[in-house]
């Protein structure tokens, strides 16, 4: 028991379980599945080395001084650019942010009062989860198929809660790696407009892709600015920077920046300076390329394994990102094997963490973009060993 008495927006944050994880695959030889890593050997370390010696002997004196909240000037200019041309619609304006997991908490501290409703897919993004529960909003789940959120279900949840907030990630969604499709995503924009809340549209794979066909962008079928869009530069160059935006309508970019001022001041000038670059000399798209040739050998390798699986444990097959989302048999409890795994050195999150109100303790989220084949030829067939053994 604590001497401390804590706020009470604590009462359903309890940490995460990511984390929490982590302190176990730091064992010397786990092969860990749990984390959403970039590769060691995707991060650009040498080109960033080169990129900040450059500008920090051109503007040193500026971008050692405090800068300003919405932004070191040139990556504004940049950043709107290149998310315009992403996007290809009108993008009125951006906030650089630390990380796309601060948009999210920004967009929460401007819109959300203790009780508010959030509409969030169900499974989602457990750090988001907990941002959303810090504000002391009642997450009400939406249920998914095999494409993603389900829009039935949605516009009765729009209409029996009346939300002020819709959370979605529909590229590559973190943990299941399935894909909203083009004419949910601009079912999801209609109903936006039509009810009058927001949608938090957080992106952060979409550049991931390594089959298929891209999607329009939700934000793309906006018509009235009720769609916010959340990136991220983490995975794409490095988590370490921590550098990512939101874009969309100015009223709301202008008070998630006044909620900014008190957060963080500004993000880091430096590392600004070092993105607003990397758009500038047209890096990106060549070191995409590279990142999403050996990401997808390693999906696939993955995929290939689960296929040795038991036949009556199904997984999604998603087309880029960082996850793969596996079901066992219903009498399985992957929380109860997590132990046994970890055991034989290998680690995985229980799918349960990732679903608003608990539940599904027959699921887990698998990431293989932090492993080398090696390790997921080994780990792999530790864990179909390790779930026939318990089938």
């Amino acid at each position: 028991m604590s001497q401390f008495t804590f706020a009470h927006r604590f009462d359903q944050v309890s940490g995460s379980a990511i984390r929490e994880i982590f302190k176990v695959i730091a064992q010397p030889g786990m092969i860990s599945f749990a984390g959403g890593n970039p590769s060691p050997a995707a991060l650009p370390d040498d080109t960033v080395r080169v990129i900040a010696d450059e500008v920090l002997r051109e503007k040193g004196k500026v971008l050692l001084q405090y800068g300003a909240t919405e932004g070191y000037p040139p990556f504004v200019e940049s950043l709107l650019q290149y998310v315009r041309d992403m996007l290809k619609c009108d993008i009125p304006a951006v906030l650089p942010v630390t990380g796309s997991t601060q948009a999210m908490d920004l967009l929460c501290k401007a819109l959300i009062d203790p009780g508010d409703n959030i509409l969030i897919e169900n499974p989602s993004f457990l750090g988001n989860m907990q941002c959303m529960k810090l504000y002391q909003a009642n997450l009400i789940p939406v249920e998914s198929d095999e494409d993603g959120m389900i829009i039935t279900d949605l516009e009765a949840k729009i209409k029996a809660y009346h939300p002020k907030m819709l959370y979605t990630i529909p590229t590559f969604q973190n943990p299941t790696g399935k894909t909203l499709p083009e004419d949910r995503r601009q079912k999801v924009a209609e109903l936006a407009n039509a009810y009058h809340f927001v949608v938090a549209e957080d992106d952060p794979y979409r550049d991931l892709r390594y089959d298929g066909t891209p999607v329009p962008s939700i934000k793309s079928f906006d018509r009235d600015g009720w769609v916010m869009f959340l990136g991220s530069f983490s995975k794409i160059i490095s988590p370490g920077l921590r550098v990512g935006y939101i874009a969309g309508h100015p009223d709301l970019i202008r008070k998630c920046t006044v909620g900014k001022q008190s957060t963080d001041v500004h993000t880091a000038n430096l590392n600004q300076a070092v993105v607003d670059q990397f758009i500038r000399r047209n890096l990106l798209p060549d070191h995409i390329q590279t990142v999403c040739a050996a990401y997808g050998e390693k999906m696939k390798f993955m995929l290939s394994k689960l296929a040795e699986f038991p036949g009556d444990v199904r997984y999604t097959k998603p087309q880029g990102g960082l996850f793969i989302w596996a079901e066992l048999p219903e009498h399985l409890n992957a929380k109860s094997l997590l132990d046994k795994a970890i055991e034989r050195k290998v680690a995985y999150v229980p799918g349960t963490h990732f679903c608003v109100g608990g539940g599904h303790e027959n699921t887990l989220r698998l990431n293989f973009s932090n492993s080398t084949m090696e390790q997921i030829e080994t780990g792999m067939n530790f864990l179909r060993d390790l779930v026939a053994e318990n089938i």
